[in-house]
């Protein structure tokens, strides 16, 4: 009974925010390697606290409260920086799911050390850790990896954006260790909050990657559309083209119209398969996908990043864009 309160709580919570993605964009690998992430964390963090708590002045409370918020949410956030180095996140939405998964995995192994050091606990004890301690590890990471992936998005310098997941994260960790109010208040207060929050964010997020679907999707397929046709010329993007020959050599423009074309193509077919998660059906297998990505990067390399520069009024490649074509292969 014991176990099943202290854990329980978490993982509904985790099926929750995985139920709520209409967009399908969480992947079950990367959902499992997060909860193991948060379990090596806790596992990582209790031999770092045990080890600075010796050599600390501090008692263990005020060591709680101030120190141990800080190791344990920058462990956390090595796999969701882990995860944005590697481009497998792409929006908030997906970003929160796998901060929160980081968080469960963490407070799973802590509040199982927890029953194995105090077998007999009191039963408000557990009530505290599987509905208080256990969301806030959860939420404190999703707020975190929420934070770093928008400001990433809206191009951002990267540092700052870790530096403040980071300061808010611990901030949050730290307040709730100081159980300012009745323990049992804060706790009610935890599964209240944290919840509504995480659904207006939800709401609010996919509401706005909606509109991003919608704006770039019909314009990209009109452009793609004008260039098939070879009415690219009449178009804004075909004048700005015309204007830069006699900057490259005829060869770099051939190169710069396949890219943008190829480029095309593929934004469209990726957001395409979004759309079709979104309405619960499986995107098309195509065999061709691979050759294609690989001939971006080949013409990507070609024009180098004087060309790569020129074309950026007409190709996005900031962070989601690259995460947008990764999804592809």
């Amino acid at each position: 009974m014991d176990i099943a309160i202290s854990i329980l709580p978490v993982i509904l919570f985790l099926v929750f925010l995985f139920a709520m993605d209409s967009f399908k964009l969480v992947s079950y690998k990367l959902l499992s390697f997060s909860i193991v992430w948060g379990v090596f964390a806790a596992i990582l963090s209790y031999f770092i606290n045990s080890y600075l708590l010796l050599d600390s002045a501090n008692s263990f409370t005020v060591y709680s409260r101030f120190q141990a918020p800080v190791i344990e949410e920058l462990l956390k956030a090595l796999s969701v920086l882990f995860l944005v180095s590697l481009k497998k996140i792409g929006f908030s939405i997906d970003a929160i799911v796998y901060g929160f998964a980081t968080g469960a995995g963490f407070s799973l192994a802590e509040n199982l050390y927890f029953l194995t050091a105090n077998p007999d606990p009191n039963l408000l004890v557990w009530v505290i850790r599987g509905f208080g301690t256990a969301i806030m590890h959860g939420g404190c990471t999703a707020l975190l990896a929420m934070i770093i992936v928008g400001g990433i998005n809206r191009h951002r310098i990267a540092f700052t954006n870790i530096l403040a997941g980071l300061i808010i994260a611990t901030s949050l960790h730290s307040l709730f260790n100081h159980f300012y109010i009745d323990p049992v208040l804060q706790t009610l207060g935890v599964v209240v909050v944290i919840p509504v929050l995480f659904i207006l964010i939800f709401h609010f997020k996919e509401k706005g990657l909606r509109k991003w679907l919608d704006m770039e999707f019909y314009s990209e397929i009109e452009l793609l559309s004008k260039i098939n046709k070879g009415e690219v010329s009449n178009t804004k993007a075909g004048e700005y083209l015309k204007s830069l020959r006699e900057r490259f050599r005829p060869e770099a423009i051939l190169d710069m119209y396949c890219y943008l074309a190829l480029y095309l193509e593929l934004s469209i077919k990726a957001k395409r398969n979004i759309m079709l998660r979104e309405s619960g059906l499986e995107p098309p297998t195509e065999s061709d996908i691979e050759q294609k990505l690989k001939e971006l990067a080949q013409l990507r390399k070609n024009i180098g990043k004087i060309g790569e520069l020129t074309l950026a009024p007409l190709v996005k490649m900031k962070y989601n864009d690259l995460w947008k074509l990764k999804q592809l292969s």
